[in-house]
């Protein structure tokens, strides 16, 4: 199996000291391309009803968008699917790239694009992580990450969050002050909730100078505020990741970037999944939609609308819901109600609602995504026959 990595990541592995059999392994999560991400998450996912749409629900349990991508993106891989018979029919990756460098203000070789966010996610774990120099993250946060590094065997710390704020750095910083890699996921999923630059830039100033921060920026587009794009400029230890997967409505179409020092990306291509590759449809409608400020203004303003109607009326009602969040998803603590029976529940109303899953630091607290104003119409109607239930 490890004839699968270049001889130079088998080496970079071999020094950071793990075995040739952790090395195997490594080489079967590569292998597996695209569907790495699914190898890591499958136990999770059979155990969590929010992990694949129920067919005819209301689906608001994953954090996809409740519409696709914008018209100008639509019509672009319209046109891009028409030379698919080509492999490189045109300069769409150099395109999008362009795109992507005017509109953040980074240069264009500090910019890699993806087949999705899981993939490069996966493969940064596996370049800065070893069986000495673990990962640090936020508890609870994005779970990749820490499957990664459970499955390579390298230690991992958790830092409890806060309700309602973002990470905790310091004690992020605490929990392993020789870790190889520290994640802070901003908005974060599942909290929506914003990691201020200033904190992002203080861990900067105080890890250890061969380790390294990797931003995970998926949800930023849902918040109108600064981002950590900017500071990769000059830095050879940070690592920023985008999607296309939320607010631009293009999860199955799969488009992901990352932002880094060049070195840095050669690093983490070292470990990137070997098969699959680039749409050239994606790539098209990428580059259409991501200059579309007033599109993205648009639809961010009616996730909010959406959003903060809806926490008003379970307020109201007497539910608590987590403050702080700035992206498509909130909390919600039914507090006396497991969130799995209450996960089950509303998907047994009339209004066959989906939502999201809990996270083991939480038991109580459920994730419910932002959907259309008809989406949150059902998921409102759906709690309130739901909460009257005497659950088992």
């Amino acid at each position: 199996m490890t004839m699968m990595l270049e001889k130079d990541a088998r080496e970079d592995l071999l020094d950071r000291g793990y075995s040739r059999r952790t090395i195997g392994k490594i080489s079967a999560l590569m292998a597996a391309g695209a569907a790495a991400g699914n190898l890591l998450i499958q136990p999770a996912l059979a155990q969590q009803q929010a992990a694949r749409g129920v067919k005819g629900a209301v689906r608001i349990g994953a954090n996809e968008c409740w519409t696709g991508p914008f018209e100008p993106g639509v019509q672009a891989a319209a046109r891009a699917a028409a030379v698919g018979n080509w492999y490189d029919p045109d300069n769409y990756k150099g395109d999008l790239i362009a795109t992507i460098a005017k509109v953040e203000g980074i240069p264009e070789s500090h910019i890699m694009l993806w087949p999705g966010s899981g993939g490069p996610l996966v493969s940064t774990v596996a370049a800065f992580c070893s069986p000495t120099k673990g990962l640090v993250t936020a508890d609870p946060t994005f779970e990749s990450a820490w499957r990664t590094a459970d499955y390579l065997k390298a230690p991992i710390a958790k830092a409890p969050q806060a309700i309602g704020k973002g990470h905790d750095v310091k004690a992020m910083l605490a929990a392993n002050p020789n870790a190889g890699l520290y994640y802070i996921c901003t908005p974060n999923n599942p909290t929506g909730t914003i990691t201020p630059l200033a904190d992002i830039e203080w861990l900067l100033a105080n890890k250890p100078k061969d380790s390294f921060l990797l931003v995970d920026e998926a949800y930023i587009h849902w918040f109108d505020g600064p981002n950590a794009a900017k500071l990769v400029a000059g830095r050879k230890d940070l690592i920023v990741m985008r999607t296309f997967s939320k607010l631009f409505g293009m999860a199955g179409v799969r488009l992901g970037l990352t932002f880094a020092d060049p070195e840095v990306q050669k690093r983490i291509s070292l470990f990137g999944p070997t098969a699959g590759g680039l749409s050239i449809t994606a790539m098209a409608c990428g580059n259409a939609v991501y200059p579309e400020a007033g599109l993205i203004k648009a639809r961010r303003a009616e996730m909010i609308a959406n959003r903060e109607e809806t926490i008003a009326w379970l307020t109201k009602k007497g539910i608590e819901v987590h403050p702080g969040s700035e992206a498509n998803m909130f909390m919600v603590d039914w507090k006396t109600k497991p969130a799995k029976e209450m996960q089950a529940a509303l998907i047994a109303t009339p209004e066959k609602v989906q939502i999201g899953r809990n996270w083991p630091i939480w038991p109580t607290v459920s994730r419910v995504t932002v959907g259309s104003a008809d989406d949150m119409a059902k998921f409102r109607a759906a709690v309130d026959k739901a909460s009257h239930l005497e659950l088992k």
